[in-house]
Formats: C-alpha cells, sequence, structure tokens
C-alpha cells in the first residue's frame, strides 16, 4: 500500500450479493492503522491493475490463539473474481507467515450463502470447531 495506489485500493467492490460477507477495504485500512505493529495490508495486482487487497495479521503473543497469525481481510474486485487472485493472495499470506515462523494461519467467516467458506475449503482450510462472535474459525496447518 503506497498513497499511489490508496484510490485505487479504495475502488475495489466486490460482488453485491456478497456486501456484509468481508468488510469494505477502508474498514480494513483503518483497522490496519489502528494496528499498524502487527497488520498487513497488501494489494493484490496483476501489472499495473489493482485486482483486490488482503490483510493478515501477525500478533503471536495474543491471548486468543486465532488472532495470532491469521487472514483478516480478503477482497477481490467483483470482475477480477474466479481468476486465480484470490488463491495467489491467500497463499502469499501464507508464504509470509512461514518466514515469520507460524505453523498455522487461520481465517473466520460468517455461514452466508454468497460467503467465503467453499473457497477456504478448497484452499485446504479446517474448521477448528471453534465459533467467535458468530463467525467459524477455520485453521491451516503450514508445512
Amino acid at each position: 500500500m503506497t498513497r499511489d495506489n490508496l484510490g485505487a485500493a479504495l475502488k475495489i467492490r466486490i460482488r453485491p450479493e456478497q456486501e456484509g460477507t468481508v468488510a469494505p477495504v477502508e474498514r480494513s485500512l483503518a483497522e490496519a492503522y489502528a494496528s499498524r505493529e502487527t497488520a498487513w495490508p497488501r494489494l493484490v495486482c496483476d501489472g499495473d491493475e489493482v485486482v483486490g487487497f488482503i490483510m493478515g495479521n501477525f500478533e503471536f503473543d495474543s491471548p486468543i490463539d486465532f488472532f495470532q497469525c491469521g487472514i483478516w481481510r480478503l477482497n477481490i474486485a467483483a470482475e477480477h473474481q474466479g481468476k486465480g487472485y484470490g488463491r495467489f493472495a491467500v497463499r502469499e499470506l501464507c508464504e509470509e507467515a512461514r518466514r515469520r515462523g507460524a505453523k498455522r494461519v487461520t481465517v473466520l467467516w460468517e455461514q452466508h450463502e454468497y460467503g467465503p467458506e467453499e473457497f477456504y475449503l478448497k484452499l485446504g482450510f479446517r474448521p477448528t470447531g471453534q465459533v467467535f462472535e458468530g463467525e467459524i474459525v477455520a485453521e491451516l496447518l503450514l508445512d
């Protein structure tokens, strides 16, 4: 994220039916600012074109185990969904987690007809059995 690409980041819009399943980029950037020691906000680009946004959090001393290393947000622009950008973004976040010494990455989702559950399950995330504020907690063990 830079001053130069902030405008493009703020234009990212998911599909209308997905509204409410993930916070918009502007909220994520505000949270990243408030958690700048631990937040990891990144744009997903194809060449010079911004196609999405991912934000992880690396807070290994968090007392809540599923907040120690995880995906906080993934927003892929509606017109770019289904092209592999989301998989790429998650893979890159997992690589960053490995570099930092993590053994697992977590993600939370709310059950919703148009939510991301199927996407994360296809990537290998598995529900832990925990539910936090109505959201399913899932994990991907890193090798």
